[in-house]
């Protein structure tokens, strides 16, 4: 399976624009947060239905930077991993939205704890067993995919805790644009592209053992 794995578009669709043969070619793109710019859902309708131009199957989790609204109309439109997990293929992908406090005080933020009983909650519709992506707007703690300018990590316990736990073939995340980059936990693959502006997106491989991924640009 082709995952292609799109972050921070925040309310930019020029990146995702050049990426439209890219994206012909997926099995599916998953879209990890910061759709909108603290916007609400018309903004995020506009970025998915640029996915869609190109996309035959798109999933996606609302960001920190999306307003609470953003994730209703995901659910409406049957697209919203936050909190729950999906079949696609032969593959179960489960979802986690928003990020933990930031000193921004954006929309959708929420305590290390709120963030275990989010990704609990997604995780209780996976088959035991199974391999599985996680799709988290929030990275881990502790990885080359959570480092702030000052070399300072941004990433959540709770999520590098499942991770750690469950271990997902990958982790496709966003959220701190500075740090581009891949790294692994235990067998899962982590993967922050970064913004979308800028042509980059996350490349994945999938079978059942193991998981190819790559930082892309176009």
């Amino acid at each position: 399976m082709i995952v292609i794995g799109i972050s921070d578009a925040h309310d930019e669709i020029g990146g995702i624009d050049r990426m439209g043969d890219v994206l012909r070619r997926a099995d599916l793109v998953l879209l990890t947060g910061d759709l909108t710019h603290f916007g609400h859902s018309s903004q995020a309708a506009r970025v998915v239905e640029a996915v869609r131009r190109y996309a035959g199957c798109v999933l996606a989790v609302p960001g920190n930077c999306d307003h609470l609204d953003v994730n209703t109309w995901l659910k409406q439109e049957d697209i919203n991993l936050h909190t729950g997990a999906r079949i696609i293929g032969d593959f179960w992908f489960a979802g986690l939205g928003g990020s933990i406090t930031t000193p921004f005080q954006t929309p959708f933020e929420y305590s290390e704890d709120r963030a275990r009983q989010f990704i609990s909650e997604a995780a209780a519709g996976l088959p035991e067993d199974t391999p599985f992506v996680l799709v988290s707007h929030q990275p881990p703690a502790d990885t080359s995919c959570d480092r702030l300018s000052n070399g300072k990590s941004a990433g959540s316990t709770a999520v590098r805790e499942f991770i750690e736990t469950r271990q997902p073939l990958v982790c496709f995340t966003g959220h701190i644009h500075e740090s581009v980059g891949t790294d692994q936990i235990g067998r899962t693959k982590i993967i922050n592209p970064g913004q979308s502006r800028h042509g980059r997106y996350a490349y994945a491989e999938i079978t059942d053992q193991e998981a190819l991924v790559e930082l892309r640009s176009v």
